[in-house]
Parts: structure tokens; sequence; C-alpha cells
């Protein structure tokens, strides 16, 4: 098979990344290993989806369903229940995948958007002391348990971890049922969107431990407690802090990663700190042709930004395969400074800056209040006031470029204000 534009993930990103990218003279083709368009926004049934892209509030199914038919309308192919096991690059890229009806399939694209999604962190990444009993589960996976399985996976539950999913799921198994006896958090703030807090642990009377985190376990068939334990500052275990709570399951919400792995052999710059490809204002990485967004590229809080990050990158791959000639580029960096964990776009191609680039990125600490500054030579050339600063939120700001001094690398720093 041979296609103009291979989207890899049929998820928010990939849907909204493949209409953008879609074209008269164009063939893009969607792969999407699930058995239907939509990814995991099927099984988040709460609301809260589609405010800044639709202008009303959505579940996860309607949000998915708005971008699944304007698919089917439209002229993009798709293939589901197709896994992608390897891609490699000759003159076009060359992409192996499996399928329960095809078989082993070949797919020579011009132009590839990955945008594959993440994966939850398990119990093997956190080393978890004690014993190996079921009832201990990521909470993406109790979630499609009971959201589309219809199985609620326990009775007496214990959250390790106030990632969104966790704190979702928090709610989730109280109004099933359950009784959620609390939610440990390592850091000493919340990894979780503020309104998830209020709306799934203080309006349930659902405690959240900061600075805790699950020192031990108890039961060899089954989960029968856990314990936790208040840190220091270096995240050690403080004597005489625990708390035992009999409980048949344990959910973990510690953290996302981005999905990456079948880029191995295209050897893609990589960041240490999102675990993903290092792109540029268009999303296109070192290697040329390849285009990452979503949660593929760093873990969003919002699927609207998870939109409107994708319809650039498709819009990208688009201009991409159109234009005839492809020049050597030339990068300026973007850094993250002070109080700045990452910054995504990562790089700006400087000869084709012509429109102002949005930059995503996160703090390190969390403030009422504070200034973001972009910085070139040690000047300030763009700076933005800012309140309720948390790490878990995403956070913007603008360039243009005529705020570039010249093409020296840009630093982007966060100044606490206190009043």
């Amino acid at each position: 098979m041979k296609v103009d534009i291979a989207v890899i993930g049929g998820g928010a990103a990939g849907l909204a990344a493949a209409l953008k990218a879609s074209s008269d003279d164009v063939h893009v083709l969607i792969i999407e290993r699930e058995k239907k368009l939509g990814g995991i926004l099927h099984q988040c049934i709460h609301n809260g989806f589609g405010l800044q892209v639709f202008k009303e509030e959505l579940t996860g199914p309607e949000y998915a369903n708005r971008f699944i038919e304007l698919v089917n309308n439209g002229k993009i192919s798709f293939i589901t229940d197709t896994t992608v096991t390897d891609i490699y690059k000759q003159d076009q890229f060359i992409i192996k995948a499996t399928s329960i009806e095809q078989g082993l399939i070949q797919i020579e694209a011009t132009a590839v958007i990955l945008s594959s999604g993440c994966f939850e962190r398990t119990r093997g990444a956190i080393q978890i002391p004690g014993e190996r009993p079921a009832g201990i589960m990521p909470a993406g996976s109790a979630q499609r348990y009971l959201n589309i399985d219809g199985y609620l996976v326990g009775k007496r539950i214990f959250i390790l971890g106030s990632g969104d999913i966790g704190l979702i799921m928090a709610r989730r198994m109280t109004l099933e049922g359950a009784k959620v006896l609390g939610v440990a958090e390592l850091m000493p703030y919340s990894n979780g969107l503020t309104r998830n807090i209020v709306q799934c642990l203080h309006d349930f009377d659902i405690p959240l431990y900061l600075s805790h985190t699950v020192t031990n376990i108890v039961g060899t068939k089954n989960l029968e407690s856990v314990t936790i334990q208040e840190v220091d500052a270096i995240f050690e275990p403080i004597p005489g802090t625990e708390k035992t709570f009999e409980v048949d399951t344990l959910l973990l919400s510690v953290g996302l990663i981005p999905d990456t792995a079948i880029l191995e052999h295209l050897k893609p710059d990589m960041s240490l700190v999102t675990k993903s490809v290092l792109v540029n204002q268009h999303y296109e990485t070192s290697v040329e042709g390849l285009f990452v967004c979503g949660n593929a590229l760093h873990v969003h809080d919002l699927v609207d930004y998870v939109t409107k990050e994708s319809e650039l990158a498709g819009n990208c791959a688009l201009k991409y395969v159109k234009r005839s000639e492809h020049p050597n580029k030339a990068y300026l960096e973007v850094i993250p400074s002070k109080h700045v964990r990452y910054v995504v776009p990562q790089h700006i191609e400087y000869h084709t800056f012509q429109e102002p680039i949005e930059f995503l990125f996160r703090t390190t600490k969390k403030a009422e209040a504070g200034i973001f500054r972009i910085l070139q030579n040690g000047k300030v050339i763009k700076e933005k006031k800012a309140k309720y600063i948390a790490p878990a939120e995403m956070e913007h700001i603008t360039l243009s470029p005529q705020d570039l001094i010249d093409i020296s690398s840009i630093y982007l720093e966060f100044e606490e204000v206190v009043s």
C-alpha cells in the first residue's frame, strides 16, 4: 500500500491531525490498533471535553464521535485492529504492521504522523515493596474494565498518585458503590487538575495525603492492606508516620509515558524529560517528514490542547508532502530555564518562522501568581503574567518572529510573584 501521509494512532490526536492533513490530491491513511477509531476517549465517559474546541461540554465518547463523523464523511482512509510494529526510512517511510484480517502489511508513506498516545507506568516502574497479590493495577486499566466491560475491580480502594485518571477513578468508583479510602501523592502538590481535586476528592470527602507514598503491601493471593508513610524533602519515608488501610484494590496513577517505541530504527533526537522526541514549531522531528503530536509527544492535561496541537501537525505534514524541495534546516534552540520543567516545541526552524509560535510548557513549582519570560542574549523579549500556576497544568506563551533579536538560543523561565 502506498499513501502520502500515514497517521499512526486514531485517537484524539490522530483524528485531528488526519483531518487537517486531508486534501483532494493527498492520500491520508489512519492506522489504529483498536477495533474502532477514538482511542482512549471511549472509556472516558465523564464530561469536561470540548470546551475550547466546540465551546460546549462533552463526554469523551461524544468528543470522539464528532471527529469520527468528520473522518467518515471525508476522503480519509483508515484501517483498524492493526498494530504498527516498526518503521524504517529509505526514500520513503516503510511501515510494518500486522492485522488479524490481512496479516502482515507494508505501507509506504511520504510523511508519517505519530499520534500513538501514551501508556501508564506500572508497579514495576516505581518499585513498590511487598508481595505480588492480585488487586494492584493502573487506574486507566480499572477505568477500561468499569466503563467498557462493566466490571468493578474492587470494593475497598486506595489510590497511589494524584494524576487525573486516578482522581477521576476515585469519583467513579465511589459512584459505583466502592469505598475509596484515600489518595497518596509523593509530591507536596497534586499532579492533577485543580478542578479534578475539587470535583473528585473534596466533593466526596476522599482524603488526599500529600508527601506520602506506599511503603508496604500485605497479601499473597489477594491484596489485604496497604501502608503509607509521609516522606521528607528527599522522598525518604519518615518513621512513625505509618497509616494502614484494609483494601482489596490499589490503583496506580503514577504517570504516563509517551508511546514512541516504534521509532527505534529511525533514531530521532529525544528529550530526557518528556521521554519523547524533540520537535520544531511544525512538530517535525530530526527525521525529515516524521511528525509527532498529542500525548505521544508530551502528556497533556486537556484533550482540547491535544486537538489544537495535532491540527497544526497535520497541516504542517500536508505542506511537507506538497513541497517539491526540502532545504537544509537551521534551528535555534528553545531551552527551559528557571522553574520550567520542559517546553514544546524545543527548536525553531528560523527560515520558516513566519507565524507566531505557541509554546506549551510546565513549571516545577506551584504559585499563586508569577511571570513567564522568554529571554535571548540575556534580554527579555516576551513576558506574560499568570495566576494559579501548578506543575500539573499546561501553560502557554506565544512568540512572534519580530520578537527575536537574532538567531541565538532562547530561554523560557518562570518567576513567582509574592504579594
